[in-house]
């Protein structure tokens, strides 16, 4: 589904409530996208992922206390639920069969690809276990809900960190194979990374996580803070000494706070040897300065639980205003219809005689010209990359009309890749289309 120019850019995010919040999720992902939440043309959508936290956690409580954790969190930091769209996964009950459609259009091959999966099968092949031991469905098919999260509402961009990236590839790919065989119903999502705080390493110099146990809480109490900032892992250079900015934590987390003047008065700092005891209390107050205003209304909403559950009823009535019709048109889409609703007598299938394969060429959102060759119901059959011109858009569109078949190996590096059925409708398309076109001029 190409955007219009003059439609909002969407943007959708969410956090898996499988423990506590931290800093890592504040800088990587909280604090981004409700700024981005507030800028003119954007239409924002957050949601908790509790569904996901199943596949890791079988604590009830502890989904329960995440869930509110993490949402008094974005509410505390600003998020706005009278502007954006704030909901719970599990309150969307399109979400779990959109889920199910992806999954039949989506090839094992692909999840079997899939980072975490395979990171579990390694896992277990060292240990020499059988390598799907302790690999449930859910594991497996974390992608495909995770599509249909973004699915479910078209989104443009999905902030995530780098290691997210894979799964919102492979959302692109069950777009584009629904849209092959359905027609045009989704829009190909989009990655969006802030390289400067992707990944905040924690207290080990490791990743920020709570797998690895090594995360500072986003709302500790001040003196807590101060004790988890005094805990990083630094080397053994005494006072005086020059240290290295280079693969240093306790730089990195507080280069994600600082602006950029205070982060070169700290790396000129490093050279000149300062203690490490005076840069984690330079660490912890740079935190502090940005989190307390935060961490008082925190507190506030957690005494309430009552008003966040209200605030996230309200979101989800209003993510279903828009998730319940369009899984109307997708189940239609797919043939589960009500069969007294008038029967095809014929028209469709005379349509489909007269119709005929056609190019439809457009700009998207990055300014690139992009075309489809779709076939005679709607379907698309190709999919370009993007031209930085009309011009060279067209010129592509030309060639594949003239040289047919020929011209999908010379354009491959400026097409999407299809596999050997659609390569092969492509050309008969192709061949269809010039034939149309010769005893058209012939007439």
């Amino acid at each position: 589904m190409a955007s219009s120019s003059s439609a909002p850019l969407r943007v959708l995010t969410g956090i898996t409530p499988s423990g506590t919040p931290h800093l890592g999720n504040y800088v990587g992902s909280i604090r981004h996208s409700v700024r981005q939440s507030v800028a003119p043309g954007v239409e924002s959508f957050f949601f908790l992922a509790d569904y996901h936290a199943l596949i890791k956690v079988q604590e009830p409580a502890l989904i329960q206390r995440s869930t509110l954790e993490i949402a008094a969190s974005w509410l505390a930091c600003g998020l706005d639920p009278e502007r954006v769209t704030f909901y719970r996964q599990s309150d969307i009950v399109e979400i779990t069969e959109l889920t199910w459609f992806l999954t039949c259009v989506t090839g094992k091959g692909v999840l079997n690809r899939a980072h975490a999966y395979k990171a579990q099968l390694d896992k277990n092949i060292a240990k020499g276990e059988d390598p799907d031991a302790d690999v449930t469905a859910g594991l497996f098919m974390y992608p495909v809900l995770m599509g249909a999260d973004i699915l479910m509402f078209n989104a443009h961009k999905v902030p995530v960190g780098r290691d997210q990236v894979q799964h919102i590839e492979m959302a692109r790919d069950m777009a584009q194979r629904f849209n092959h065989q359905y027609g045009e119903h989704f829009t190909l999502p989009e990655a969006e990374i802030d390289d400067a705080v992707a990944t905040l390493p924690g207290l080990d110099g490791r990743k920020m996580s709570k797998s690895y146990g090594n995360t500072i809480a986003m709302f500790a109490p001040r003196a807590q803070l101060q004790k988890q900032i005094a805990s990083i892992v630094t080397d053994s250079r005494a006072p005086g000494e020059p240290k290295d900015t280079e693969g240093s934590a306790l730089f990195q987390i507080y280069q994600a706070f600082a602006t950029a003047e205070e982060t070169e008065a700290l790396r000129k700092a490093y050279a000149d040897g300062i203690g490490w005891g005076d840069a984690k209390q330079m660490l912890f107050e740079r935190i502090d300065l940005e989190v307390a205003p935060l961490r008082e209304r925190y507190e506030a909403l957690m005494n309430d639980p009552a008003q966040i559950e209200r605030i996230l009823l309200i979101g989800a009535e209003k993510a279903r205003k828009l998730s319940r019709p369009f899984m109307a048109e997708l189940r239609h889409a797919v043939g589960l219809r009500n069969l007294a609703a008038g029967r095809d007598k014929g028209g469709a299938r005379k349509a489909a005689k007269v119709a005929k394969p056609s190019f439809k060429q457009y700009r998207e959102r990055d300014g690139l010209f992009y075309f489809k060759l779709l076939d005679a119901h709607g379907t698309a059959l190709l999919q370009s990359r993007g031209f930085a011109s009309p011009q060279e858009a067209g010129r592509a569109i030309a060639a594949l009309q003239q040289q047919r078949g020929a011209a999908l190996a010379t354009l491959a590096e400026q097409l999407e890749p299809v596999g050997p059925e659609e390569l092969r409708a492509a050309k008969e398309a192709l061949e269809a289309l010039a034939e149309t076109t010769t005893s058209t001029n012939g007439s």
